[in-house]
C-alpha cells in the first residue's frame, strides 16, 4: 500500500520514550499563558492546568494513591474533570473512566474490575458512587461544579473536597515508566459486557503525537527539560490545519470515552484552547462554536445528525472552523455531504479507530491536494500497517475492493485486556490488532469501513453487509438515520431487516415502508434485499454515539413475540 502523507510530511515519526505527563509539560513550557481551558467564564491558562495538576496530583499521594494503583474518573464534562485526569497520570495512577450514565451495579463492577482505590467525581455523580458501594475504593474525591456542569444545591457527605488537594505543594513525583498503564478505558459493550484495555504511557504519547502531527504539520520533538512538544514542518501546515498554538476545539465528546480522552491530550500538544460543553444541546453548541471562534469540531454520527435538524444551523458564521471530524461509528456519505453545507470552510473528514488501538487508526487527509473519496475513513496513520485478511482463513489477505477483516499494528496498538488473558490472546497476535471490523481499499489504499464482523449476515449462502444497506437508506430524502440488523429466518439463514428514524414530516406507514425497500432493491443483488423495515423515533445509542444493534435486536425479538 502507498504511504500517504499531507505534503512536507514525514512517512515515519520520532516518538519520545516518556509518559504522558511529558505532554502536559512541554505545552507549559512553551505556552504558558495560553488558555488551556474555558469552562463557561472559568479558565486555566497552561501554566495554571500543570500547576493544579500536580497539586492534586500531590494530595492523592497525601490520601495514599501509589504507582501503579487505579483512580476512577466517574465524572461529566468540565475543567475539573482534564486537571484531574493529569493529576491522576502525575501521580503515576492509572486514569480508570467510568461512564456516569450507567446504573450502580454496573459501575461497581467496573471499579471492582479495575481495582479503583478511589473515586473523583462530581456532584452530579455522588449518589451514583455512593450506591456502587464498591469495596476496593478507600476515597473518593469531589470536584466543584462549573458552567459545563452545573449541580444541584448539594452536598458529597463523607467525600473529600477538591479544594483539600489543591492546597498542596505543586511537587514534582517519581518518574512515570513508559510502559506503565495509563488508561483502563473500558470498550463500548456494544457485542457484550465491556473490559478494561490497557493502554500504557507509550500508546498514548503515540497516538496523541500521530493524530496531532496530521492535524497541525507538525512533528513530535522533546525540548531540554523532557517535555513534548509540536515543532510545525515549513509548508506543511494547509488551511484546514490549525497551527501550534492556534486552534480552538469544542470538547463535547464524553471524556470517559476513547475518543474524548485522546482529543483532550491532543489540544493540550498542540497548545490550543479547549472549550468544555457538558450536557450536549445543538443551538448551544452552535452558539459556543460562534462565541470563541472554534476551529476544530469532532464528534460521533448521532453528534452531527442532531446538528443537522437544528433551525437555522445553515444560518450561522461557521467560516472560522477549518475541519469537522467525524469518528465513534460509520457515518453516511449523505450526512458528511450536509455537513459541508454548514462548515463551508473546512474540510470534512472520517476517521476510525477503537479503544483497543488507544483511539486512532485512520484519518482522512487534511490536505486539498489528495482529497479522500467520501464515504473513506481515509489512511492508515503514521507507523500504522492496516493489512484486511479473510475472516475465514486469516493467513490469507484480500485483494483491492473486496471486503476482508480488519487487522492493525503500530506504537498504539494496546497491550491487552485486564484480567481477560484468553480474550487478549484471541484479538491481539503477534503485535496485530483483530479489530472485528470489515473494510474494503479501493486502488489507491482508502479504507471504506463495511461494518462489524459481527453484523455481517448470510442469506441463502451469500454474504450481505449491513453498513452497504445503510449507506442507500441514508440517500433516501425520506431518512433521517438508519440502521440493518440481521434476522434469523429458518433455512436460508438471516434476512436484513432495517430501523428507520425518518425526517420531520415523513409518515411512518406501509408505503413508505415498501419505498424504502424498493429504494434499496434497485441498487443490490437480490439476495441483499431489504424484507423488513420498522420505523423508530431514536435509535438507541451508547454513550459515545454507536447505534446499538444489541438492543435493535432484543426489540425485534419483542416485535416477533
Amino acid at each position: 500500500m502507498t504511504t500517504r502523507r499531507p505534503t512536507g510530511l514525514p512517512d515515519s515519526l520520532t516518538y519520545p520514550d516518556t509518559d504522558a505527563g511529558a505532554i502536559l509539560a512541554g505545552t507549559a513550557r512553551r505556552y504558558p499563558d495560553n488558555i488551556a481551558l474555558r469552562d463557561g467564564e472559568f479558565t486555566l491558562t497552561y501554566t495554571e492546568l500543570r500547576d493544579s495538576a500536580l497539586r492534586v496530583a500531590q494530595g492523592l499521594r497525601e490520601l495514599g494513591v501509589q504507582q501503579g494503583d487505579a483512580v476512577a474518573l466517574c465524572q461529566p464534562n468540565s475543567a475539573w474533570f482534564t486537571v484531574t485526569y493529569y493529576a491522576t497520570l502525575l501521580a503515576g495512577a492509572a486514569v480508570a473512566p467510568i461512564n456516569p450514565t450507567l446504573p450502580p451495579a454496573v459501575v461497581r463492577d467496573q471499579l471492582d474490575e479495575v481495582g479503583a482505590v478511589a473515586v473523583i467525581a462530581h456532584p452530579l455523580t455522588a449518589p451514583l458512587v455512593q450506591a456502587a458501594d464498591a469495596p476496593s475504593v478507600r476515597f473518593v474525591v469531589a470536584v466543584p461544579e462549573t458552567a459545563a456542569a452545573p449541580a444541584p444545591e448539594t452536598t458529597a457527605d463523607g467525600f473529600v473536597p477538591l479544594a483539600d488537594l489543591l492546597a498542596a505543594e505543586p511537587v514534582e513525583g517519581p518518574a512515570v515508566s513508559p510502559d506503565a498503564v495509563a488508561h483502563l478505558s473500558f470498550t463500548g459493550g456494544t457485542t457484550g459486557r465491556s473490559k478494561a484495555v490497557r493502554v500504557l504511557h507509550r500508546n498514548l504519547v503515540a497516538n496523541t503525537c500521530q493524530m496531532s502531527a496530521l492535524r497541525t504539520g507538525s512533528v513530535p520533538a522533546v525540548d531540554t527539560e523532557g517535555g513534548v512538544f509540536l515543532d510545525a514542518v515549513p509548508g506543511a501546515v494547509t488551511r484546514f490545519m490549525s497551527a501550534p498554538g492556534t486552534g480552538c476545539a469544542l470538547s463535547v465528546a464524553p471524556l470517559f470515552h476513547a475518543m474524548g480522552l485522546i482529543s483532550q491530550n491532543i489540544t493540550v500538544i498542540t497548545g490550543g484552547t479547549a472549550v468544555m460543553m457538558g450536557r450536549f444541546d445543538p443551538a448551544a453548541y452552535l452558539n459556543l462554536v460562534e462565541k470563541h471562534s472554534v476551529t476544530q469540531i469532532s464528534g460521533s454520527p448521532a453528534f452531527f445528525h442532531l446538528l443537522l435538524a437544528t433551525p437555522g444551523a445553515a444560518d450561522r458564521d461557521m467560516s472560522h472552523v477549518r475541519s469537522v471530524t467525524s469518528g465513534a461509528a460509520p457515518i453516511d456519505t449523505t450526512t458528511l455531504a450536509a455537513l459541508k453545507g454548514i462548515f463551508p470552510n473546512a474540510t470534512v473528514v472520517e476517521a476510525y479507530g477503537l479503544t483497543e488501538a488507544t483511539m486512532g487508526l485512520t484519518s482522512g487527509l487534511f490536505d486539498e491536494s489528495d482529497p479522500v473519496p467520501v464515504g473513506s475513513v481515509g489512511v492508515p496513520i503514521f507507523d500504522t500497517e492496516v493489512e484486511l485478511r479473510d475472516p475465514v482463513d486469516p493467513d490469507t489477505s484480500v485483494p483491492p475492493g473486496e471486503v476482508g477483516e480488519l487487522w492493525a499494528r503500530g506504537p498504539q496498538i494496546a497491550a491487552g485486556y485486564l484480567g481477560h488473558p484468553d480474550l487478549t490472546a484471541a484479538q491481539f497476535r503477534d503485535g496485530w490488532l483483530l479489530t472485528g471490523d470489515l473494510a474494503q481499499f479501493d486502488e489507491n489504499g482508502n479504507i471504506f469501513i463495511v461494518g462489524r464482523a459481527k453484523d455481517m449476515l448470510i442469506y441463502k449462502g451469500y454474504n450481505v453487509y449491513p453498513g452497504q444497506l445503510e449507506e442507500l437508506l441514508a440517500k433516501h430524502p425520506l431518512v433521517a438515520q438508519a440502521s440493518v440488523i440481521g434476522v434469523p429466518a429458518g433455512d436460508t439463514g438471516e434476512i436484513p431487516v432495517a430501523y428507520v428514524v425518518l425526517t420531520g414530516g415523513a409518515v411512518p406507514d406501509e408505503q413508505t415502508a415498501t419505498a424504502l425497500m424498493d429504494h434499496v432493491a434497485e441498487r443490490v443483488a437480490p439476495y441483499q434485499k431489504i424484507r423488513e423495515v420498522h420505523f423508530v423515533d431514536a435509535m438507541p445509542t451508547s454513550a459515545a454515539g454507536k447505534i446499538l444493534k444489541t438492543e435493535l435486536r432484543r426489540m425485534h425479538q419483542s416485535i416477533d413475540a
